[in-house]
C-alpha cells in the first residue's frame, strides 16, 4: 500500500542524511569522478584521461581527511553559486570530504574575516576574499603565505597540475615580499558599455559629427564620453518612442557608493602614479608608499587623494550624474542601478561590471537581438585628462582563496584541497562558461570561447587583448582595507548629495585616511611595513618633488581639463588585438 506523503519525505530525508553524514567516504572515489567528468565537467582544457588523472590525485590526497566536514565562504555571485551548489557536491562525492560553502554579501565576508583575524577563533576554514585585502594580509601576517605553504606544510595537499603561472591574476595577490598570499578564483572588470546598434546608425553618426566635428564611436577620452552623453540625453532624447539617456550611474549615500570609487574610478581620471598593477609610489586611492610603508594620503604628505586629478574625477562623476543620467539614478544603490542598462534606454555607461554579462545576454531583453546576439558591446574605458601612458585604467575584481593561520592545519589542508578543486583545469573552463569570470589564460583562449564570443559583446576580445593588464584590483599601498574602505562612501556621498564640493569632500576623505594611517603607526601592529607618516609640506613642495623625481602624483591642476574629444571605431579596435595566445616562458 502507498505510504503517506509526509512519511515518504521523512524516509527520503533520513536517507540523504545517512549518505551525506555517514556514507560520503564509502562512496568516494574514481567512479564518482568519472561520472562528474562525463556529466558536468565539459568542456575542459584537459582531455577526459587527463581529467581522470587529476581527479585521482584528489581522491588519494583526500584520504586522510575523509569524513571531515569543512566550512568555506564567499560573496554571492553566479560563479560562487555554481561552486556552492555544484562543485561542493562534486568534491564531497569524489573525495569524501563534506563541504559547506556559504554564500553571503561581500561586506559580511570582509567583516567576518576581520573578526577571525582579530579574535583567532576559526569561523571558516577557507575564504574567497577579494584580493583588495592583499595589503592587509601581507602586513598583519594572519593569512598563510601560499608560496611557503605549497612548498612546506601544505606540499602533500598541493595539486601538481595547479599551474600557478596559468592564472592571469597572480600579480594581484602577491605581496611586496614577492610571496603569493591568495589564489584567484574569479575575476571581472569594470569596462565601458555602449549600444553598438545606436552608435552605428548612419543618421545618428551624421548628426553627431555635424555637431562635434568627429566620429561617433568608442570614446578614447572623457571629453568624448561627455559629448556622447550630452548628445543622447539632450539632442537625441528619444529612440523608437522611448526616452533615452547618454549616461547611467548611481548616487545614493550607501556603502555600495564606496565600491564605485575604490574600484579605481580615480585611476581612470589619472590619479596616482604610473605602474602596473598599481601606481608607485602613489596608488589609485591616492596613498603614497615608500619602500613598503604607507606614508600619507593627503597632498600635504605626498599623497593624491585630494589632489587636482582626484577632485576632477569626483566633479565629473557628480556633473554627469546630474546632467545626463535618468533622474532616479541619483537615489539608487549599486544593486538598483545595475539592471537599468538592460532595460533598453541607456546609450552608454562608463563604469559597467562584466559580471553582469550573463544577465545582459538573456533572450527577450530589449538589448538582445532575436538571434541571441547583443545590441551592445563592451570596450576599454576612456581616459580622464590627467591620465598618462603606463597607468592602470580601471578595476578588476579578483575574488581569491585565502587561508588563515588561525585555522587548524588538518582543516586548512582539507579546505585547500577544495579550493584547488574549484580552480583546477578539470573544472575551470566549465565554471568560466557558467559565471564568465575568467582566471586562467588557457580557458580564455579555448576554442569554446572563440565559438561563443559573438554572443558575449566583446568580453572575450577584451580578455584576450593586451589592454587587460591595465585593469587591476586595489593594491598593496592600502594597509587596512576594512578600516579605510568604509571612509569612501561617507565622504563621496557628501559630494554626490551636494552637501560638500568635490574638493571639500576629498579633503575630508584624505584627512580621514591619514587619521587611520596615523593610528596604525602609533599602534605599531604591522611591523616593518606598517605606516610611517611623512611630515606635512605645502602642495607646491610635493608637486615640485614629483616633477623632479620623474613621477606623476601628485600633479598640478591642468589649465584645460577638457581637451578635444577622441573616439575609435569599435570594429577597427578589436581587429588590432592579437589572434593567438601569448607564448609561455
Amino acid at each position: 500500500m502507498a505510504l503517506p506523503l509526509s512519511r515518504v519525505r521523512c524516509l527520503v530525508t533520513v536517507s540523504v542524511l545517512a549518505l551525506t553524514v555517514g556514507g560520503t567516504a564509502a562512496f568516494a572515489g574514481m567512479e564518482e569522478a568519472r561520472r562528474w567528468i562525463d556529466s558536468e565537467f565539459q568542456p575542459s582544457v584537459l582531455s577526459k584521461e587527463e581529467q581522470l588523472k587529476e581527479m585521482e590525485w584528489f581522491v588519494n590526497a583526500a584520504k586522510p581527511f575523509q569524513g571531515l566536514e569543512i566550512n568555506v565562504v564567499s560573496e554571492t555571485i553566479t560563479t560562487h553559486e555554481y561552486e556552492a551548489r555544484t562543485l561542493a557536491k562534486a568534491f564531497t562525492e569524489i573525495t569524501g570530504i563534506k563541504v559547506n560553502h556559504d554564500l553571503i554579501q561581500e561586506g559580511d565576508v570582509v567583516e567576518k574575516i576581520q573578526t577571525q583575524m582579530q579574535s583567532g577563533r576559526n569561523i571558516y576554514d577557507a575564504w574567497i576574499n577579494d584580493s583588495d585585502l592583499i595589503g592587509t594580509h601581507f602586513r598583519y601576517q594572519q593569512a598563510v603565505a601560499l608560496s611557503d605553504w605549497m612548498k612546506g606544510e601544505g606540499k602533500d595537499v598541493t595539486l601538481p597540475t595547479l599551474d600557478v603561472e596559468d592564472f592571469i591574476g597572480k600579480s594581484f595577490t602577491t605581496g611586496p615580499d614577492g610571496k603569493l598570499y591568495q589564489l584567484p578564483d574569479q575575476q571581472f572588470a569594470n569596462l565601458y558599455w555602449f549600444r553598438y546598434d545606436w552608435f552605428t546608425r548612419p543618421d545618428l553618426k551624421q548628426r553627431f559629427k555635424a555637431k562635434y566635428g568627429y566620429e561617433l564611436g568608442v570614446p578614447v577620452n572623457w571629453s568624448a564620453y561627455e559629448d556622447i552623453a550630452d548628445f543622447f540625453s539632450n539632442d537625441v532624447k528619444e529612440i523608437d518612442g522611448v526616452r533615452v539617456y547618454g549616461h547611467m550611474d548611481y548616487g545614493k549615500k550607501d556603502p555600495s557608493l564606496g565600491w564605485r570609487f575604490t574600484d579605481a574610478w580615480l585611476s581612470m581620471a589619472g590619479n596616482g602614479d604610473k605602474g602596473i598593477p598599481n601606481g608607485k609610489p602613489v596608488d589609485e586611492w591616492g596613498i603614497r608608499m615608500e619602500g613598503c610603508r604607507p606614508v600619507g594620503s593627503s597632498v600635504e604628505r605626498g599623497g593624491d587623494t585630494n589632489g587636482p586629478a582626484a577632485v576632477y574625477a569626483v566633479a565629473k562623476y557628480v556633473d554627469w550624474l546630474k546632467k545626463y543620467a535618468p533622474p532616479q539614478a541619483a537615489g539608487m544603490t549599486f544593486s538598483e542601478a545595475g539592471p537599468v542598462p538592460a532595460q533598453g534606454n541607456i546609450a552608454q555607461q562608463i563604469f559597467w561590471y562584466t559580471a553582469f554579462t550573463a544577465d545582459m545576454v538573456k533572450a527577450g531583453l530589449p538589448v538582445v537581438n532575436q538571434d541571441g546576439t547583443p545590441k551592445w558591446r563592451m570596450a576599454p574605458s576612456p581616459k580622464g585628462s590627467y591620465w598618462k601612458d603606463g597607468m592602470k585604467l580601471g578595476y578588476q575584481d579578483a575574488g581569491s582563496w585565502t587561508l588563515l593561520k588561525s585555522t587548524p592545519v588538518d582543516r586548512r589542508k582539507a579546505a585547500w584541497l577544495y579550493a584547488q578543486f574549484t580552480v583546477s583545469k578539470t573544472v575551470s573552463l566549465k565554471k568560466s562558461h557558467v559565471g564568465l569570470t575568467f582566471i586562467r589564460e588557457s580557458d580564455i583562449w579555448h576554442k569554446s570561447f572563440t565559438d561563443r564570443a559573438p554572443k558575449l559583446g566583446g568580453l572575450i576580445e577584451f580578455y584576450r587583448s593586451p589592454a587587460r593588464v591595465q585593469w587591476t584590483p586595489t593594491g598593496v599601498n592600502v594597509p587596512d582595507y576594512p578600516k579605510l574602505a568604509q571612509l569612501w562612501w561617507q565622504n563621496i556621498g557628501d559630494a554626490s548629495s551636494g552637501a560638500k564640493t568635490p574638493q571639500a569632500a576629498m579633503n575630508a576623505l584624505a584627512a580621514a585616511q591619514d587619521s587611520v594611517l596615523e593610528r596604525l603607526e602609533r599602534a605599531n601592529v604591522q611591523g616593518a611595513c606598517g605606516p610611517k607618516m611623512n611630515k606635512k609640506e605645502s602642495a607646491d613642495f610635493w608637486f615640485a618633488k614629483s616633477e623632479k623625481d620623474g613621477n606623476v602624483a601628485p600633479q598640478r591642476k591642468l589649465q584645460n581639463e577638457k581637451p578635444k574629444g577622441e573616439t575609435v571605431d569599435y570594429d577597427t579596435l578589436i581587429k588590432s588585438w592579437p589572434a593567438s595566445p601569448p607564448k609561455r616562458s
